[in-house]
């Protein structure tokens, strides 16, 4: 059993019973079991280390406003219609993590086994690249091995993928769209939850959640640079729960926005590595981030570390001059995408830790009003198509 000791919130970490759970990080383990997959995957598979072929050209983009969720609590993507929900899934690979989608519409999945390439017109796996990265078997739950953060570059000539690495540092592979093979791997923190690229395509963002920082990688040159990020310092360390998880790219300026809390942003500049913190107001442990083209930034906040002071699940639309509306969700939540018109917002309720649902929260971003609509198995990543 684990128990907090409340000193303040520098001080707020895993007090663990037994000693072995000591090493854990910070957000809890939860329940991993993966479940078979619906539709039988096409493409080649091969096993890790091993060539891929160089799979068929996508035919096009699917129906648009369509929601592309990774099942994390499976093996499957699913196709959501935003009204009607789930329409679909494709088998792509163990336990899928994040999502990046391209202009030819072909999505890049990162799983516990590879980069799973899916084709979103004919709802077809095209290929699963292997990893370069020795990640152990092949596991599910929150502290599995294989991909994380995916980001395409700006491009298309590039994917970017933070491999976990279990009980040491990540790395980021760099994968050849046009040949679908790992070309380069540069080093990387511990748990490299979330994977960004710059707007000009120079830089990419590797945010590791166990060790406390952001990897700046140079695209030209994959020289990395560490900026730790840690607005309440590092007590605690593994056991810790005030790290940071996602990342987004302030339009603007290309400036980091990392939220912690739902009591502090971290604005992180990283040509110079150095960090500024604005106040936030939802008072809620805070996972998945996006920005869009106006600089406003959506923050999901899934629940309170300690109920006696923090606040239940909400989403934070936090607009560019720092005015935050906080809107109220029912459970926890992880990811957040918005409507090509930016009116609603689509929350995955997979979450990576316990208390995780089957479905999303559509979020009228005017109103407030929300909903919840049942789809995918444990949802995480989500792009809309």
């Amino acid at each position: 059993m684990t128990k907090f000791r409340r000193t303040s919130r520098s001080g707020r970490v895993l007090v663990p019973a037994v000693m072995a759970v000591a090493v854990l990080a910070g957000c809890a383990r939860g329940p991993g079991g993966a479940a078979s997959g619906t539709t039988p995957p096409a493409g080649v598979s091969p096993s890790a280390g091993s060539s891929v072929s160089v799979a068929p050209a996508p035919t096009g983009r699917a129906a648009p406003g369509t929601l592309l969720v990774g099942d994390f609590g499976s093996d499957t993507v699913t196709f959501v219609d935003p009204e009607r929900g789930a329409t679909g899934s494709v088998k792509v690979g163990t336990a899928p993590y994040g999502l990046a989608l391209g202009a030819d519409g072909r999505a890049w999945v990162a799983t516990a086994e590879g980069v799973a390439v899916v084709d979103t017109a004919t709802r077809r796996r095209l290929a699963l690249v292997p990893y370069g990265t020795d990640t152990g078997p092949v596991t599910t739950g929150e502290y599995r091995g294989g991909g994380m953060g995916i980001a395409l570059a700006p491009d298309g000539r590039r994917v970017y993928v933070g491999v976990n690495v279990p009980g040491g540092n990540g790395a980021l592979e760099v994968i050849d769209t046009a040949t679908l093979r790992v070309t380069d791997t540069v080093p990387v923190g511990r748990r490299p939850f979330d994977v960004d690229v710059s707007r000009d395509g120079a830089e990419v963002y590797a945010t590791n959640h166990d060790s406390f920082d952001v990897t700046v990688v140079s695209a030209g040159t994959l020289e990395p640079r560490r900026v730790q990020v840690a607005p309440y310092g590092t007590e605690g360390g593994l056991g810790s729960w005030l790290k940071p998880h996602y990342t987004a790219v302030r339009p603007s300026d290309g400036k980091l926005l990392l939220p912690f809390e739902g009591e502090r942003l971290a604005v992180v500049d990283p040509r110079t590595g150095r960090t500024t913190i604005e106040p936030m107001t939802a008072n809620t442990h805070q996972h998945g981030a996006t920005v869009i083209a106006d600089g406003t930034l959506l923050t999901v906040g899934t629940g309170p570390i300690d109920p006696d002071v923090d606040r239940g699940p909400s989403l934070t639309v936090r607009s560019p001059d720092g005015t935050e509306r906080v809107h109220p969700l029912e459970g926890p939540h992880e990811g957040v995408a918005v409507s090509e018109d930016g009116r609603t917002a689509y929350v995955t309720g997979g979450f990576t830790r316990d208390g995780y649902w089957d479905g999303l929260s559509v979020v009228d971003l005017a109103s407030g009003e929300t909903r919840r609509l049942t789809a995918g198995s444990r949802p995480l990543g989500i792009v809309v198509l």
